[in-house]
This record gives structure tokens, C-alpha cells and sequence, in this order.
């Protein structure tokens, strides 16, 4: 897997992983925490059969990337993926953003601005705030913040576990939309990102996005499941659409924060619409 070089810790590079394949228009994928670019599965395959490049990577410290113990605030996740966008010498690209990928997307474009950018997707957003207040009741604060890093440090497996539920919504799930082999699989995934890579990007749900959403002047799409139990949807997907009231708005009825997984057919038929191109045959879930 081919690897570009973002930085050092000490005596080793800072290395991200990443793969390019396809060709066509270039859809840029920012996967969501604590997994990695693997969960990407069935939007990659519907993309190439749609007949686009489809780059996706693992963010540093998740999947096989490397696993230095800084640089997990957005300021320097914003600044892999400007890094990655440079060494590929992308233009005109789509970049989509799923759950703390949101977040790298949003810093992004606030540093880096929308040079490169064609069109952007936010999917189950972190933008533009998840902080708890009073237009946000259902955000979290910092108490919320570190007690999901106590249970990390913890029991890092047993936790995992407990939040795949809500990931997967697997009471109403579990034998329908997700298999057990697939819940046991995401498990796995989790389990291999750095522990302290784990712990350390919870800090970043108490960051601001809102001055950064300002800057966002390219065609954009907002997806967001109806049953997410991490970042809701009255909270998230629909306060950033008020502030981006030009953007395509869809709703995955029933969806959970997963919903990539669990209802990917009508998650990609919604991008590849936005993205001009038909569900085809050749482009399924």
C-alpha cells in the first residue's frame, strides 16, 4: 500500500497509507473514528462502477497508517490531508467526510480554503459544533468528553463493543441490515487503530467548526441517518443544513451512524445523484 510522508516522531517518519484506484472524476473519502479506510467497502466498489478515481486513506494512527502519539487535534489532520492532496497533485476533487472525517473536512476547508474542492459531502456531521449548549442539548461537554476516555483506558475492548451497538443501532439490526460477522469485523477494525490514537480524538468534539463552514462556497451534500445515536440528527445534519442552507439535504430514514453499513444502498444512491451519475446495475451497494 503505497504511503505518503506527513511528518516525524523522534527517529520515524509519520507515514499515511492510502489507495488510488480507478480513474474518472477523483472522490477523495475521509472514514470516520475510531475504524479505518476499510469501512469505505460498498461506496468504494459503487464508485468505481459509477466510473470514478476513488482515493481513500487511513488517518494517522488508524489502519495502516503510522501510530505516533501527537497530532490528533484537526489543525494537523487537515494538514495529512492537504499534504495528500498535494503529493497526488489532486484538482477538482469531491471530498466526503464521514462522522470525525467531517471534522478534517471542515478544518480543511477553513485553513486550506476550496481551491482543489469541487463539490463536498458531510455525512453524520460533527459540524458545526457538537458541543452541548442550549441550541445543542443533545451535543457533549467536557465531563462527556473525558468520561469516554476513562472507559477507553479502561477497557478498550469492552467499550469498543458497547459503542458498536449504538454505531449499528444493533438492537434493530443485528440479523437484518448488519450480520454478526460484519459487527465482529467492524470490532476488529477498531481494535487495530492505536489505543492512543482511541483516546486521543475524542478531545476534538469540543472544537468549533462554525467559522470554517463559512468558508464553504462549493456545491455540497449533507447525509444524516434519522436514528444516529452518537451525533443526532436534530443536533448535527440538520443545524448544519440551516447554516448551509444551499446545500443538498437527505435524510436516511432509520438510520443509524453507520449507516454506510447498514443502508448503504440508499446512502450511495443519495451521493451518487448529488455526484450526476445513476445507480446503476454496475454500481451497487
Amino acid at each position: 500500500m503505497p504511503t505518503v510522508t506527513v511528518g516525524r516522531e523522534n527517529s520515524a517518519p509519520i507515514e499515511i497509507a492510502y489507495d488510488d484506484v480507478g480513474s474518472g472524476p477523483v472522490v477523495v473519502l475521509l472514514h470516520g473514528w475510531p475504524f479505518d479506510s476499510r469501512s469505505w467497502e460498498a461506496q468504494v466498489h459503487t464508485l468505481l462502477g459509477a466510473g470514478f478515481r476513488v482515493v481513500t486513506y487511513d488517518r494517522r494512527g488508524f489502519g495502516r497508517s503510522s501510530r505516533p502519539s501527537t497530532g490528533y487535534d484537526f489543525d494537523t489532520l487537515a494538514a495529512d490531508l492537504d499534504t495528500l492532496l498535494n503529493e497526488l497533485d489532486l484538482h477538482d476533487v469531491t471530498i466526503v467526510g464521514l462522522s470525525l472525517g467531517t471534522g478534517e473536512l471542515a478544518r480543511y476547508i477553513g485553513s486550506y480554503g476550496t481551491a482543489r474542492l469541487r463539490s463536498c459531502v458531510f455525512w453524520e456531521t460533527l459540524a458545526p459544533s457538537f458541543v452541548k449548549s442550549a441550541d445543542n442539548p443533545t451535543g457533549v461537554d467536557p465531563a462527556g468528553v473525558a468520561g469516554v476516555q476513562q472507559a477507553i483506558l479502561a477497557d478498550r475492548a469492552a467499550w469498543l463493543s458497547g459503542m458498536d451497538q449504538n454505531f449499528l443501532n444493533l438492537d434493530d439490526y443485528l440479523g437484518t441490515r448488519v450480520s454478526p460477522e460484519t459487527e465482529r469485523y467492524l470490532w476488529q477494525t477498531g481494535m487495530e487503530a492505536s489505543a492512543e490514537a482511541t483516546w486521543a480524538c475524542p478531545r476534538g468534539w469540543l472544537e468549533d467548526f462554525t467559522d470554517d463552514i463559512t468558508k464553504v462556497d462549493v456545491p455540497t451534500l449533507i447525509i444524516h441517518g434519522t436514528a444516529d445515536r452518537i451525533l443526532p440528527v436534530d443536533g448535527q445534519g440538520r443545524r448544519l443544513h440551516a447554516a448551509l442552507p444551499h446545500a443538498e439535504y437527505v435524510e436516511i430514514e432509520g438510520g443509524p451512524h453507520l449507516n454506510c453499513l447498514t443502508h448503504a444502498a440508499e446512502a450511495n444512491a443519495a451521493l451518487l445523484a448529488f455526484l450526476g451519475q445513476p445507480a446503476t446495475a454496475g454500481a451497487q451497494a
